[in-house]
C-alpha cells in the first residue's frame, strides 16, 4: 500500500520551471530504461515542442511540495478511450524508494478522469528488463497487455470504471 500521506503534484512544464526538470537525473544504470540522452527529460521537453506523432505532448514535473522529485509526460489524442501514454516517468535519483513514484502515477490517474472524461485507459511501455518499473506499475494496477511496442511491455491502467 501506497504512503495516504504521501502528497505529489504534477505541474506542467513551463518556461518557469524547465530548468528544474533538466536537472533531473537516474541513476546510471536506469538511464538506458527512461532515455537515450541525459538530461532524461531533455528528449522529452523536444518532443512536446515538435510534437512528433502529431498529438498534445504534454511533460508536468512531479512536485513534492516546491521540490521538483520526477518527471513524466503525457501524450495523448483529445477525445479518445484509449490513446492516452505516459511516457518519460522517472524519480530523480535523490527521491526514489520514498513513494513518489507510484503516488504521481495515482496523481495521473486522479486528473486524467477529472480533466479527459473520455479516457478509459492510461497505457505505457516499459523495458523488459526495467523489473523495478514492472513491480511498481503492478502495484498502482496497471496490466500487461502481452503486447510489444518498439521491443517494450505494454501495460495498461483502466480508468473511470
Amino acid at each position: 500500500m501506497l504512503n495516504p500521506r504521501l502528497e505529489v503534484s504534477l505541474q506542467e512544464v513551463t518556461r518557469a520551471n524547465w530548468r528544474d526538470a533538466l536537472a533531473l537525473g537516474v541513476h546510471p544504470a536506469q538511464q538506458r530504461f527512461v532515455a537515450d540522452v541525459e538530461p532524461p527529460a531533455a528528449i522529452a521537453l523536444a518532443k512536446a515542442y515538435v510534437r512528433p506523432s502529431g498529438i498534445p505532448v504534454v511533460p508536468f514535473g512531479i512536485y513534492a511540495g516546491i521540490a521538483m522529485v520526477g518527471f513524466l509526460v503525457l501524450a495523448y489524442e483529445p477525445g479518445s478511450e484509449e490513446n492516452y501514454w505516459l511516457s518519460h516517468f522517472f524519480v530523480d535519483r535523490r527521491y526514489q524508494g520514498q513513494g513518489y513514484g507510484g503516488r504521481a502515477l495515482e496523481t495521473l490517474a486522479r486528473k486524467l478522469e477529472a480533466e479527459h472524461p473520455s479516457c478509459r485507459a492510461l497505457q505505457l511501455t516499459v523495458h523488459a528488463e526495467n523489473q523495478r518499473a514492472r513491480r511498481l506499475y503492478e502495484k498502482v494496477g496497471f496490466t500487461e497487455l502481452r503486447a510489444l511496442s518498439d521491443g517494450e511491455h505494454v501495460y495498461r491502467l483502466r480508468l473511470g470504471t
